[in-house]
Order: C-alpha cells, then sequence, then structure tokens
C-alpha cells in the first residue's frame, strides 16, 4: 500500500493537491543579455500573478565545447536555432552570474519566490550561497545523475522535467533522490521541442506518472496555448512552468515560444479557473442552483378534480413546477381517490389522496 503523497513547501507555497497550481514564470536568455530586461521580465511575471521566477544557471564552457565540429552544430530543421553551433547557442543564452542576486532581490520585493535550474556543480554551489528554496533540473540534465545527486544532497525540494524521459530513466532519477534521503520532489510531464504541438502532449501520462511515483506532478509548458495547462491541471497537475517574454518580435533567444504579458495573465487566470472548477466530489444541490429546484417536474391536477374522484392520466400529470410531489410517486397514485377538490394548476400532495 502507497503511503500518502508527500507535499512539501517552495518557500512561503506549499505543493499539494488542494492548493492552487505553483505558477512559474521561466525568465531563460529572454533578456537578451540586458539586466535591465531581466527585471523587468521579473515585473512582468508578478504583474500577472505568477508565483515564482525562474532562471538558468549555467557557465557554456561547462556544458559543452567551443568547438565547431559537426557533433557540435544545429542541423535540425524544425530547429528555430538551426545553423547555430551549441557553443553560441548558450552564450546567448546565458544569464551572466553577477546578475542572480539582482534578480532575486527583485523577485523578493514583488513577492516572488525565485529559484532556478543549474546545470553543473559550480552552479549548484553558487546557489545554495544564494540561498534557493529549490531546484529544478532540466529536461535535458534528467540523466544526468551526479548533478541529480548533487541537488538531492542540499536536501531542497527538487523539480524534474521529463522531456524525452523513458520511464526507467525516471526511475532512475527518482532513486537517486530517494537513495540520498530527499522525499521532497515533483516530476514535470514536457515535451523538448519548441514549441510543442498538442499531440505530443500524450497529458493522460500524469495520472500514470503520479500513480506509478506517488510525487505531485505538473507540466513545464513549451506550447503557445492556454488549452494545455488547463487540461493538465484536471488531470493533478499542481507546478505549471512557462517561459515569459517581453515581445515575440524581440529577437529574444527562445521569445517565439514564450509568453507576453497578455498571454501569461489569460495563462495564470485560466490556470486558477480550471483548478477552481475541479473542486472536490459532490453530489447533491449547490447553493447556486437552490432556486432552479423549482423548475423540476412534480404531480399536479391537470383537471378540476372532485373529493372521492379517482386519480387518472387525464387528470393529474407530471409537470413544471416541483411544489407537488415527486414523480416517482405518479403509479403510486394513479387508481386511488382524492380526499377533496383540487382545482385545475393545484399541486398534488400527499394530503390529498386516500
Amino acid at each position: 500500500m502507497k503511503t500518502k503523497i508527500k507535499d512539501f513547501n517552495i518557500g512561503k507555497y506549499k505543493i499539494t493537491d488542494v492548493n492552487y497550481p505553483f505558477i512559474v514564470a521561466e525568465l531563460s536568455g529572454n533578456h537578451k543579455g540586458s539586466i535591465k530586461r531581466a527585471l523587468k521580465l521579473v515585473d512582468l511575471a508578478a504583474d500577472c500573478g505568477a508565483n515564482a521566477i525562474k532562471l538558468q544557471t549555467f557557465k557554456p564552457d561547462k556544458i559543452t565545447l567551443n568547438c565547431k565540429s559537426r557533433d557540435f552544430f544545429i542541423s535540425d530543421k524544425s530547429s528555430k536555432w538551426k545553423g547555430k553551433y551549441l557553443y553560441d547557442l548558450f552564450v546567448e543564452a546565458y544569464t551572466p552570474w553577477e546578475w542572480h542576486k539582482e534578480i532575486f532581490q527583485k523577485a523578493k520585493s514583488r513577492k516572488l519566490e525565485f529559484f532556478s535550474s543549474p546545470f553543473h556543480d559550480e552552479a549548484v554551489e553558487f546557489l545554495e550561497k544564494l540561498n534557493v528554496p529549490c531546484y529544478k533540473i532540466a529536461s535535458f540534465e534528467n540523466t544526468h545523475l551526479p548533478l541529480i545527486k548533487l541537488v538531492a544532497q542540499t536536501k531542497k525540494p527538487v523539480i524534474i522535467s521529463t522531456g524525452m524521459a523513458k520511464k526507467i530513466e525516471i526511475t532512475e532519477s527518482i532513486n537517486e533522490l530517494r537513495n540520498s534521503g530527499n522525499k521532497n520532489f515533483a516530476l514535470l510531464k514536457c515535451v523538448s521541442s519548441y514549441p510543442a504541438k498538442i499531440k505530443s502532449f500524450n497529458l493522460r501520462t500524469l495520472l500514470d506518472m503520479k500513480k506509478t511515483y506517488n510525487c505531485h506532478v505538473g507540466l513545464s509548458d513549451h506550447s503557445t496555448n492556454s488549452i494545455i495547462p488547463s487540461v493538465a491541471v484536471s488531470l493533478g497537475a499542481r507546478i505549471i512552468e512557462r517561459h515569459i517574454t517581453l515581445s515575440h518580435n524581440d529577437g529574444a533567444i527562445d521569445s517565439f515560444f514564450s509568453t507576453n504579458k497578455t498571454q501569461f495573465k489569460n495563462f495564470v487566470k485560466n490556470i486558477k479557473t480550471s483548478f477552481v472548477s475541479i473542486g472536490k466530489t459532490f453530489y447533491g444541490t449547490t447553493k447556486e442552483e437552490i432556486s432552479s429546484l423549482k423548475e423540476r417536474r412534480s404531480i399536479y391536477a391537470i383537471k378540476n378534480i372532485r373529493q372521492n374522484e379517482v386519480f387518472t392520466k387525464d387528470n393529474i400529470g407530471i409537470i413544471r413546477p416541483s411544489y407537488g410531489l415527486k414523480p416517482k410517486f405518479y403509479n403510486k397514485i394513479l387508481g386511488k381517490k382524492s380526499k377533496n377538490k383540487i382545482k385545475l394548476g393545484k399541486p398534488i400532495k400527499k394530503m390529498n389522496i386516500k
């Protein structure tokens, strides 16, 4: 028998099935090398109702080599980054480490939680000095078990994106966390293509993921619409992440699949609306429905009925409103007699029946 899914905190926010989803705004490299733009993105996230801002912490030469051989060239025709070398791409996406403190302080002043995705050991050590409340493992790092072990050993919550990962690979990552004594984690369904096509999401996986790994689940969303996160919330997602941008046309590295201010505001609103609509298991009449109860059907006199007259299909009927006996008594009443005169349009009550 599995134990109850473990809730955990990210700063002041508790990740649990009954709280609003935790909404994360991913800044990525959409700052275009400008700290002012980075701080504007923090404001955008706060203004739109996000709960947290997330960075990516790495040094390009710790992820790949500054090498111009074929292995390091992006040749995928479907990629917006086609024609670039990996090292050059990471240089463009790089968020200077000296910015982190200022960005995090800005986030704190706007009442946002702040954390990052580290991509190597040095990044974890750096983020520990900034006292981040949790860590995110990016999809491209979810098989990097030494990195996951190092992050797990901080004893802080860990969020892992599962893009591209086979079930056995996710299991290995989870085992690394648990073997390090870290039980505070969540898994995010993710499609690691940019933008991700709707048919690729397979959001039903969220249900299996939650059951299999007995943990909270969420969505790292690379789609460009609000349908995907809303469906994910209905399937149990309680952490939702999406990239943000100041403009789709500003040439920022990830802006083509990111969400601008208007879109992100709607994104947050739709997630919250979706969550509220899920509610709880409930049968019966809501407060809003009470006034509608009278519009149900009940048994009425459809003709003037004399005292001692037999009730028949010709003098009683099942009609609206609902002030008479319920329809389930109709066949039981037929053939019985009336105790008193009943006028056309009057409800049939128990006291009218002999």
